[in-house]
């Protein structure tokens, strides 16, 4: 899995970090963040499909 470095405000992480650990919904940031990009692109999916820029075949 590539990995990446990436400069995230510390407002950010402190409300990420509000959902890991025990009492949270992810078990790592690492988790979080790739949870978090993938809802993102499945929202922008959503929306070039009603916008019709996506191809048939996706």
């Amino acid at each position: 899995m590539p990995k990446i470095s990436v400069e995230v405000p510390a407002e950010l992480l402190a409300d990420l970090d509000d959902h890991v650990g025990a009492d949270g919904k992810f078990v790592n940031r690492s988790e979080a963040i790739r949870a978090s990009i993938r809802k993102t692109l499945d929202l922008l999916d959503d929306i070039d499909d009603r916008q019709g820029r996506l191809e048939d075949d996706e």
